[in-house]
C-alpha cells in the first residue's frame, strides 16, 4: 500500500512540476503594472520583467527613483509616478495606464508597494501609527487593484498581491501586521469574484528571509522615536530592561532579511508569466520550513513559539 501512495505522491508532483514549467504565449506583448518600483522587490521585478521582453508599467514615487530605473533597463519600459495613498494620483496614473495599454488590456498588477512602518507593542503605539501603513499596505492596494481592475479583465490577466507570512502570524503590534492580513483577505475573497471572468490572483508571502533588509540604524531610530513618546506610566510598566531586550529581537529578526531578493520576484515572475500559477507563494525557506508550518499549530502552541524568547515586562503577573 504505501507503494502505492509514494507512486501517486510522485505523480502529483511530477504532473504540478510539468504544469507550472508551462509558460503564457506572446509575453513581448503584455503589459504588466508594478507598484513601488524605486527600489527592492519592484525595483528587480521591474528589471526582471523588463529582460525577458514583457511591456513593463513601473509606477515610482519619486522621480529619481523613476529616472533611476529607466537609465538600467530598455526602452520598452515606462515609468509613472504613483502614490498609492493619494485617490487623485491613483486616477491619473489609472488614466495613463489607459492610454497605454489601449484595446489589449493590462494583463498584470503586481500590488507590491509598502512600507514597515512602526514596529512594536501595540500598546506604545498610537492611531497615527497604525493609520500610516494601513493607508500604504491595505486601502492603497485596494483602490488601485479597484481602478484598474476593468483593464485586468479585458486582458483575462493577473493580479499579484505581495503579502507577508506576517499576514498569518502577527510577531509584532503596528499596522504591519494588521495591513498584510487584510491583503489576504481581500485576495480571497477577489479570487473568486473574478474567477468567472478568466482572471486568477496570486499571493506573495516573503518570509523573513526573503524580506528586504532594513539598515540597524533605522531601526533603532525608529524604536528610540517609539520609545520616547511612550507615557510614563505605560513606560513604568514595562521598564527598560524590556525595551533594551525588546529591541534587539527586533534587530535579530531582521537581521535574517536576505539581500537575494530573487527568492522573492522569482515567484512574482512565474505568477504572471506561468500558464497555471499557484494562488500562494511562499518566498524563502523560513516561510515554508518555520512561518507556515506555524501558522497551523493550534493557538496556544503559536503562542508559545511565537514568545518564548521575548522579553518579561517589569510587571508582569
Amino acid at each position: 500500500m504505501w507503494l502505492y501512495l509514494a507512486a501517486l505522491l510522485g505523480l502529483y508532483f511530477l504532473r504540478r512540476w510539468y504544469r507550472e514549467r508551462q509558460t503564457v504565449e506572446n509575453l513581448p506583448e503584455k503589459y504588466v503594472l508594478i507598484t513601488g518600483c524605486d527600489s527592492g522587490f519592484g525595483n528587480q521585478l521591474a528589471r526582471q520583467l523588463d529582460a525577458r521582453g514583457l511591456r513593463v508599467l513601473a509606477a515610482c514615487l519619486t522621480q529619481p527613483g523613476a529616472e533611476e530605473l529607466r537609465k538600467a533597463t530598455s526602452e520598452r519600459l515606462q515609468t509613472v509616478i504613483l502614490d498609492v495613498t493619494r485617490t487623485d494620483s491613483i486616477a491619473a496614473a489609472t488614466a495613463w495606464v489607459k492610454a497605454q495599454v489601449g484595446d489589449r488590456g493590462l494583463w498584470g498588477l503586481v500590488n507590491n508597494a509598502g512600507i514597515s512602518g512602526t514596529m512594536g507593542p501595540n500598546e506604545w503605539l498610537t492611531k497615527d501609527d497604525f493609520v500610516q501603513v494601513l493607508d500604504v499596505n491595505l486601502i492603497g492596494l485596494i483602490e488601485v487593484t479597484l481602478g484598474l481592475l476593468p483593464l485586468v479583465k479585458r486582458a483575462r490577466g493577473r493580479v499579484v498581491n505581495v503579502a507577508s507570512v506576517m499576514g498569518r502570524v502577527a510577531l509584532f503590534g503596528g499596522g504591519y501586521c494588521l495591513a498584510k492580513y487584510g491583503v489576504e483577505a481581500f485576495s480571497d475573497s477577489l479570487r473568486r469574484e473574478v474567477l468567472p471572468f478568466g482572471i486568477k490572483v496570486c499571493l506573495i508571502e516573503p518570509g523573513a528571509f526573503g524580506t528586504q533588509i532594513i539598515k540597524p540604524q533605522v531601526i533603532k531610530d525608529m524604536m528610540q522615536e517609539m520609545w520616547s513618546r511612550v507615557p510614563a506610566e505605560i513606560k513604568e510598566t514595562y521598564g527598560q530592561r524590556y525595551f533594551d531586550r525588546y529591541q534587539e529581537q527586533v534587530l535579530q529578526l531582521c537581521s535574517t532579511a536576505s539581500p537575494n531578493l530573487s527568492l522573492v520576484t522569482d515567484c512574482m515572475e512565474h505568477a504572471l508569466t506561468a500558464r497555471h500559477p499557484r494562488t500562494r507563494y511562499s518566498g524563502g525557506w523560513d516561510a515554508k520550513l518555520y512561518y507556515l508550518p506555524i501558522s497551523y499549530l493550534p493557538t496556544a502552541w503559536q503562542d508559545f513559539v511565537a514568545t518564548r524568547d521575548w522579553p518579561k515586562p517589569a510587571h508582569a503577573i
